[in-house]
């Protein structure tokens, strides 16, 4: 004679363990990930807001997403408008093509990441760290980089005009046919930077 068992069966026999265990270990298995059981509103329409996350075009206009680890995630052409990215990773990130106008993204970490032809017009980037991050083409009118770390950074053809540069480290970085008409360009350091091309930059480096 055969007998067959469903699964807690074969678990029960095969173990030897009780049925308060079984319980507990399918329980277990039911449980949505780590991420999503801290309560958290990390998933916003198909975009998850974690490493490496999909969120092209994603509306996250206003959203508080200070401190959250963004590292490698795809944000390229997504409308970060006064988002709050305060102290966020954003390290290899791709913002591509995205608007930050008047996003707070001061103590950011985002080095590696590219904003290339993103929006950035007005944008808070006091004390970011965005060493060898990819700003080519990118509008950073009137925005703050205020001791800000841009060391091998790239910001080709990107404009500057009337943007906060007081006390940033440029150094090493290309700012080939940049524009930094009235920029604010107190203690700020450009040692090894190119110029070539570039309006309103130093002639003293």
């Amino acid at each position: 004679m055969f007998f067959f068992l469903n699964p807690a069966h074969r678990l029960r026999a095969s173990s030897g363990i009780g049925w308060g265990m079984v319980g507990l270990v399918l329980a277990c298995l039911a449980l949505p990930p780590a991420h999503a059981a801290s309560g958290e509103a990390l998933v916003l329409g198909e975009c998850g807001l974690w490493p490496h996350g999909r969120c092209q075009g994603a509306d996250l206009r206003h959203q508080d997403l200070s401190g959250k680890d963004l590292a490698g995630i795809d944000l390229r052409g997504a409308k970060l408008a006064r988002a709050n990215l305060t102290a966020a990773n954003l390290a290899g990130a791709l913002l591509d093509e995205a608007d930050l106008s008047g996003a707070k993204l001061v103590k950011v970490n985002a080095p590696g990441a590219s904003f290339r032809h993103a929006k950035l017009v007005g944008a808070d980037l006091e004390f970011a760290r965005i060493m060898r991050s990819d700003f080519t083409g990118a509008d950073l009118t009137a925005a703050n980089l205020e001791a800000s770390r841009a060391a091998f950074a790239w910001f080709v053809e990107a404009s500057l005009r009337d943007s906060n540069l007081q006390e940033a480290k440029f150094t090493t970085t290309n700012l080939t046919r940049a524009d930094l008409r009235g920029a604010l360009l107190r203690y700020s350091i450009f040692p090894d930077a190119t110029f070539d091309g570039c309006q309103g930059c130093p002639s003293d480096w």
